[in-house]
């Protein structure tokens, strides 16, 4: 993936969790946190709902952690961000 690629999976992600973040009031690093002790919904209607943003605040951390890989190794060849910056077409 480049680093274009990367960051759009990154922004679709976004509003993916900012949808959850509005309907449930809370930002998906307070809710993965809890999520990941063991917390469950009180709402047995949430548990899909649960499982999908956990799953989706993964993948979000996945893509930041491949962000930032793509770009040590693309500065590595140029550490000037002109190298990494692309005009909008």
């Amino acid at each position: 993936m480049t680093i274009h690629d990367i960051l759009a999976d990154i922004h679709a992600l976004e509003a993916e969790l900012m949808d959850f973040e509005r309907k449930f009031g809370i930002r998906s690093e307070t809710f993965y946190a809890a999520y990941m002790s063991g917390e469950e919904p009180d709402n047995d209607n949430w548990m899909l709902d649960f499982g999908e943003w956990a799953s989706v605040y993964r993948t979000w951390l996945a893509r930041q952690a491949d962000y930032r890989g793509e770009i040590l190794r693309v500065q590595r060849n140029s550490p000037s961000i002109t190298g990494l910056v692309r005009e909008s077409a």
